[in-house]
């Protein structure tokens, strides 16, 4: 995909999220004064757009600052959000790169299942591919034979191995096997899926935690990354998800998914805001090259509303 046809993309991924903001926002650009019942209600429909309630309140803080001497007009509130929105992104916009020695790179997949996890291992290995890096899938959420067969068709489809085994296998013995073939075989990068059912926390902790032991015999280094992927549609669940997945998994960087079309985009912000994680890609859509590192500039100007 052209860079364009990327930004064309992406400006409607957001589209949704800006109109939401607007909605949000509606009758307040009109008023002659920006007093402090205005400045409430502006925080409030920022909140409301789930851009997180300290970014909302560093962007009134803002325009309580500055003169708006023939009242506030909607360009210059949007103007104003996006400056704001794109210092809290610049900081956490880091794309995932391949630079482990010995290699492979390990990189754990965590996220709970219906987060696009399976698909987004998939973009993320097609990423890879047009890099030039080799690329070796592990199938180990072995806990559905679903997540499996779902992992082989991608592998089968973008043309690179994986490492599977059966349902309810063990999913460290996988692993072990990834290394090794990779290490063999000299591939850059050994991508793992894991199981995503946080219902059963203790027991995900424990699979993970052995996955680190099998890795560390290896490779001291390894896992070299452990990212989440999340699912923008679910607003501010997203947050709890990264809350969680931190003390079980040990989060490294983050992957937001399903931005094309959801009136929820307003969260990357906030998860950029709460937890400064890097947030290593984005995914606007279903095709292999609808996941891509982000502009923070882009980003906060399509979140408001303004495409140049």
């Amino acid at each position: 995909m052209s860079d364009a046809g990327w930004l064309d993309r992406l400006q409607a991924g957001f589209r949704k999220t800006s109109e939401r903001l607007g909605d949000n926002l509606g009758g307040l650009f009109a008023r002659a004064a920006l007093d402090e019942q205005t400045l409430d209600e502006i925080e409030e429909a920022l909140i409301a757009t789930d851009l997180g309630p300290a970014t909302a309140a560093r962007i009134r803080e803002r325009l309580a600052g500055e003169r708006f001497e023939r009242g506030l007009t909607e360009q210059g509130l949007r103007e104003t959000v996006a400056d704001e929105i794109e210092k809290v992104l610049a900081p956490v916009a880091k794309p995932l790169e391949i630079d482990a020695f010995p290699r492979p790179q390990v990189i754990l997949i965590v996220g709970v299942n219906g987060s696009g996890k399976t698909t987004t291992i998939a973009k993320l290995a097609h990423l890879f591919l047009e890099q030039d890096y080799g690329v070796l899938l592990a199938a180990g959420d072995t806990f559905r034979a679903a997540a499996i067969g779902q992992l082989k068709v991608w592998a089968d489809r973008i043309g690179v191995p994986i490492i599977a085994g059966p349902e309810g296998g063990d999913s460290s013995a996988i692993v072990f096997d990834g290394v090794k073939k990779a290490t063999a075989e000299g591939i850059d990068t050994l991508i793992v899926d894991t199981a995503g059912r946080l219902q059963n926390k203790k027991g995900l902790m424990d699979e993970l935690a052995k996955i680190r032991r099998v890795l560390g015999r290896l490779n001291p280094a390894a896992p070299h990354n452990v990212v989440l992927v999340l699912d923008a549609t679910t607003g501010q669940n997203a947050l709890n998800q990264i809350e969680v997945f931190q003390q079980v998994a040990g989060v490294s960087g983050l992957i937001m998914t399903k931005l094309d079309g959801t009136a929820r985009g307003g969260v990357l912000v906030a998860a950029a805001e709460q937890f400064g994680l890097p947030i290593h890609a984005i995914g606007v859509g279903e095709g292999m090259n609808d996941l891509r590192p982000f502009d923070p500039r882009v980003i906060a100007r399509a979140i408001a509303g303004l495409t140049s």
